[in-house]
């Protein structure tokens, strides 16, 4: 059966030059085997696949896999299906609210300055990280004990460890080796520039260790941290994906009841029907 498909390009103003994501629309139907095949055909770092909600209390539903697992949340896959639904016709409950329905709960989604933008999820895991653990990070990333700022679980779902770096340019300097373990990395540029923070995301895949080129449910949970502790103040915006020739520009914001909100422009590469 043929399905309405997209692949947008997320978190950039720039087509090319953030982070895709397929988007499957009108998915209702399709087996749990076959959204996993079609996730590992598209090998993207995530695929997505829209269904009516389950409950009264959502706009649409959505799947999120990688090419070998389904993830309850992901940031930069949020942001392409809404931006997929919408320009599809998808017409929301509430004008400025969008409500997506997903394995970690419902998630809102609105319109911002910077583009769309979620509200961040609750941690999951939070706190220090044990010795163990962080030799281990340290290790992979080919840094020592003194380079690390600060290092924090800041999982909302896919596992993050989060390290904090003296700067900008020690984040773009890692040359990290293979690790079982998600690391975030983030280290500020210097005072008046127009980006707050770089930031690089590590996770294993079929025995080597990946760099996602920007990264939602990161920057949500690093922004939860350095928030919370002082570090920054919001809005701000950070940049990702510069070591790998992308130019990926993430929004963050902050309402005066503390929701933090991450948001970035969103761009339809492909436009089409798929076999499913």
């Amino acid at each position: 059966m043929q399905r309405a498909f997209s692949q947008v390009d997320v978190f950039t103003e720039r087509p090319y030059a953030g982070n895709p994501v397929a988007v499957v629309l009108d998915a209702d139907g399709i087996s749990d085997d076959e959204m996993q095949r079609v996730a590992h055909w598209t090998n993207l770092s995530e695929t997505t696949f829209v269904l009516t909600p389950t409950t009264p209390n959502a706009d649409y539903r959505v799947r999120i896999f990688t090419p070998v697992a389904e993830l309850p949340f992901a940031g930069h896959p949020t942001l392409g299906t809404c931006h997929a639904w919408l320009e599809a016709g998808g017409e929301p409950e509430e004008e400025d609210i969008i409500v997506q329905e997903c394995g970690a709960g419902l998630v809102q989604i609105r319109r911002s300055p910077g583009g769309l933008a979620f509200a961040a999820p609750p941690l999951v895991r939070s706190g220090a990280v044990a010795e163990p653990d962080l030799d281990r990070a340290v290790e992979a990333l080919g840094l020592t004990r003194a380079d690390v700022v600060d290092a924090q679980w800041v999982d909302n779902g896919p596992g993050w460890m989060g390290l904090l770096l003296g700067s900008a340019a020690a984040v773009l300097a890692v040359r990290p080796r293979f690790t079982d373990m998600d690391l975030g990395l983030v280290g500020p540029h210097p005072a008046g520039s127009e980006l707050a923070f770089e930031v690089r995301a590590f996770f294993p895949k079929d025995g080597t260790l990946v760099e996602d080129p920007v990264t939602g449910s990161l920057n949500a949970s690093l922004a939860q941290w350095l928030l919370g502790t002082g570090r920054a103040g919001a809005p701000y915006v950070a940049s990702q994906g510069t070591a790998l020739g992308r130019e990926g520009r993430v929004h963050v914001s902050q309402d005066a009841d503390g929701a933090i909100w991450v948001g970035g422009g969103t761009l339809t590469l492909v436009s089409g029907r798929i076999d499913v």
